[in-house]
């Protein structure tokens, strides 16, 4: 039998009462839930922290430069990350997993405070270069993170674990979001709200050697050790599975890039027309209250998905069901997008929306399809379950 993940306590008792409470949302087992929940704690405080900074940078950039400049920015972060990656790599091989975190993390809190300071003295297309460190933040942290939670669990416990950990950064997105748009409507300004990232990362490097300690507690050393191995772009290159998961990231920034400029250039149109009626209207207010509501609410929808469907569909339907279903949905959307936008009035703006019957028998159409693609990827599939 294999040996009990690290950070389980024993587990020949009866299920308590975190226990039954996390269970609602994954399988977790006696003795797993202490383990769970730090790191789902963890992964919170990260995601909050991420998304003040990615809510405050949205009327950085199109301030400075507009939509355009905000899709070249998202061209200059690949840049940066391939400078970036490297380094990273070259980093993790000389020192210990644990150091490599304390000094990724203090290497932000201290970036994060010298944009601050940056803003405050107004030093000119800042919001750009705070885009592109943005983007570089939130891979780096969200990267290193589950790397280490990966070295904690076996396999099989992570499977299991790690959907139910995930509601960690689903929850922490849509606080972020609204943290940060109850502060801009509240007139706080960018630079101020860099000081929440900063102290929420410093908790969260904390809860790492708190999580490291609860492992050298139980006598294993795995943090201490040095990351061995290829480089990033090396161990990508040599895989065909890494390889394929590539393009597809890159289809999807595709997709997304698009979705975001096609958003942006909205806001920043609302923005000018409120800013003509009213001379004394604050821009990066209106645009950053925007951006922390619109983010609340796709996370919100993100958290219940998280929570309460996505482990229990990859169990009935597998990867590629998964997968079927969402580009299913994707396409299905964009052809109600496309219907709904011949329905615009350039004059009154939108002369229809649907009523609720008309909701309900898309739900309807959807439960259909959905079931259609279980049936389809459980007779004919395509990916390993």
């Amino acid at each position: 039998m294999a040996a009990p993940s690290p950070l389980n306590e024993p587990a020949n008792r009866a299920p308590g009462l975190p226990v039954r409470a996390l269970r609602l949302f994954g399988d977790v087992r006696p003795g797993e839930a202490g383990a769970a929940f730090l790191q789902l704690a963890n992964l919170f405080l990260l995601l909050v922290g991420y998304y003040v900074v990615k809510t405050a940078r949205e009327p950085l950039i199109l301030a400075t430069g507009g939509a355009e400049m905000k899709s070249y920015a998202s061209a200059g972060q690949a840049l940066a990350l391939m400078g970036f990656i490297p380094l990273y790599g070259w980093l993790a091989s000389r020192v210990d997993r644990l150091q490599l975190i304390t000094w990724v993390l203090l290497f932000f809190i201290a970036t994060v405070e010298l944009f601050n300071l940056g803003l405050r003295l107004g030093v000119p297309n800042l919001g750009i270069v705070f885009y592109v460190w943005v983007g570089i933040f939130s891979l780096a942290t969200i990267a290193q993170f589950w790397s280490f939670a990966n070295d904690l669990y076996r396999r099989e416990d992570g499977e299991r674990l790690f959907p139910l950990i995930g509601i960690g950064a689903t929850a922490g997105s849509p606080v972020g979001s609204k943290v940060a748009a109850e502060l801009f409507e509240r007139g706080v300004r960018p630079a101020e709200m860099l000081h929440i990232t900063a102290l929420l990362l410093a908790v969260h490097l904390v809860l790492y050697r708190v999580v490291d300690g609860r492992l050298q507690k139980a006598g294993q050393a795995g943090a201490g050790e040095q990351l061995a191995g290829p480089g990033g772009f090396a161990l990508v290159l040599r895989s065909r599975y890494l390889r394929l998961i590539g393009v597809l990231l890159v289809l999807l920034n595709v997709v997304n890039t698009t979705g975001e400029y096609v958003v942006g250039k909205a806001v920043l149109a609302a923005a000018t027309e409120a800013k003509a009626s009213d001379p004394t209207l604050d821009t990066e207010a209106f645009i950053g209250s925007f951006y922390g509501d619109y983010f609340f609410w796709v996370n919100v929808s993100a958290v219940l998905l998280q929570a309460f469907f996505v482990a229990r569909l990859v169990r009935l339907a597998g990867l590629a069901g998964v997968l079927l279903m969402l580009g299913g949905a994707m396409l299905r959307l964009n052809g109600f997008l496309i219907g709904y936008e011949t329905t615009i009035d350039s004059a009154n703006g939108f002369s229809y929306f649907p009523t609720l019957p008309e909701v309900l028998v898309t739900a309807g159409m959807f439960a259909i399809e959905v079931l259609g693609y279980i049936i389809i990827t459980r007779r004919f599939p395509v990916l390993p379950r």
